[in-house]
């Protein structure tokens, strides 16, 4: 299998169509030679991640929940902080959910980039 990088164009989708769109390519779905236990070196690509679609009231109420490990340190991090402080690790954070628990899941999740554009391309 050859490797294949994808770009995609976040503009103006909502951040869960998004993701599910990401966890399609990254497991090789749309690929004639798809098996589930294959790892087909697809990289993806997002543009625009900026011009993300937030549908309802999502943006201030959601959040994720991540435990230090010690008794009683459940963290609450809303979308919202974590959306402006790393844009990469909130859209991996979600994917991760959507791709199939296994050995593969975490080289699946290193494989999505964010493409830088230059000032004037849109």
């Amino acid at each position: 299998m050859k490797k294949e990088e994808i770009v995609l164009d976040a503009k103006n989708i909502s951040l869960g169509r998004l993701a599910t769109i990401i966890s399609y390519y990254l497991q090789g779905k749309h690929r004639s030679d798809y098996a589930p236990y294959k790892d087909a070196e697809i990289f993806v690509s997002l543009r625009n991640l900026d011009r993300v679609k937030f549908t309802g009231k999502k943006f201030n109420q959601d959040y994720f929940i991540k435990h230090t490990g010690y008794i009683g340190h459940l963290r609450e991090i809303p979308l919202k902080d974590l959306w402006q402080k790393d844009k990469l690790k909130t859209i991996r954070l979600i994917v991760k959910n959507m791709l199939p628990k296994n050995k593969l899941r975490k080289k699946r999740l290193l494989r999505i980039k964010i493409y830088e554009t230059a000032k004037g391309e849109n």
